[in-house]
C-alpha cells in the first residue's frame, strides 16, 4: 500500500498543476487576469515539486513524463494564450482591421501550439539536463501573465499596440523552439566561480521586483532572455 501511494505522489502533484492550469484558463476567459496569473504561478509551484518528488522518491516513469508535458501545456500554454486572447479582443484596432476583431485574437493560441512543440522537443532532447535550449514554457507564461496584469493600460494606450502584441506573440513562439541556449538556475556548487551569470541574474531580480511590481515578471523574463543571448554570443567568441 505504501509503495502504491509513493509511486503516485509525483503524478498527483502533476495533476494539481494541470488543475491549476484549467482554473487559470477559466479565470482568463472570465476576464480575471490577476486570478489567472495567480493560478499559473500556483501551477509553476506544483511543476517544480513534481519533478523534485519523483527524483527524491526514485519513482520516475514514462507516464509521469507525458503527464507532466500535458499539464505544462495547459498551465503554461493554453492559460497564458487565453489571457492574450482576451487582451487582443479588447484592444483598440485600426479602422481597417476592426472587421477582424472577432478573429484576430485567436492568433494568441499559436503560443499554445508552440508550447506543446517545445515540450515535446524537451522530452527528447538530451542536451537540456543542466540548461535549456529555447525559452522554457513557465517563463513564457509568467512573462505574458505579468505583462497583461501589470501593463494592460500601456498595451491599450494606442491602436498600434495591436501590432506590437502580435509581433511579441510571434517572437515568443519562436523563442520557445529556438536553438538558443539559456541558463538554468541549477547549482552544482554554491561558489561564485562558474555561477557568475546565475548570481548576477538573481541579484538584479530584487530591484526589478521593487521597481516594476505587477509587471516585474515580464521584465525579469525579458532580462533572462537578453542575458542568455549575451552569454551565448560571448561563448561563441
Amino acid at each position: 500500500m505504501a509503495n502504491i501511494i509513493t509511486r503516485n505522489i509525483p503524478n498527483t502533484i502533476t495533476c494539481c498543476n494541470l488543475i491549476c492550469g484549467c482554473i487559470a484558463t477559466v479565470c482568463a476567459l472570465d476576464v480575471q487576469p490577476t486570478w489567472a496569473l495567480a493560478w499559473i504561478v500556483m501551477g509553476a509551484v506544483f511543476d517544480f515539486f513534481d519533478g523534485m518528488s519523483a527524483r527524491l522518491l526514485h519513482v520516475s516513469s514514462p507516464i509521469g513524463k507525458e503527464l507532466d508535458s500535458l499539464a505544462d501545456d495547459i498551465t503554461f500554454g493554453v492559460a497564458p494564450a487565453t489571457m492574450v486572447f482576451n487582451e487582443l479582443y479588447i484592444m483598440d484596432y485600426p479602422a481597417g482591421l476592426e472587421p477582424l476583431r472577432d478573429w484576430l485574437p485567436y492568433a494568441a493560441y499559436i503560443m499554445a501550439a508552440f508550447s506543446a512543440l517545445r515540450l515535446a522537443k524537451f522530452n527528447l532532447d538530451e542536451r537540456q539536463t543542466t540548461s535549456f535550449i529555447g525559452l522554457p514554457t513557465p517563463a513564457n507564461a509568467l512573462f505574458w501573465g505579468s505583462l497583461i496584469v501589470g501593463a494592460s493600460n500601456f498595451l491599450e494606450s494606442t491602436q498600434y499596440m495591436l501590432f506590437v502584441v502580435l509581433g511579441m506573440v510571434a517572437l515568443s513562439s519562436w523563442l520557445l523552439i529556438a536553438e538558443l541556449p539559456m541558463f538554468a538556475l541549477k547549482f552544482k556548487q554554491w561558489g561564485y566561480k562558474g555561477n557568475e551569470v546565475k548570481y548576477i541574474f538573481l541579484a538584479t531580480c530584487l530591484p526589478i521586483l521593487i521597481i516594476f511590481r505587477l509587471s516585474a515578471f515580464a521584465v525579469i523574463i525579458a532580462w533572462y532572455v537578453i542575458l542568455s543571448a549575451i552569454v551565448n554570443a560571448k561563448n561563441k567568441k
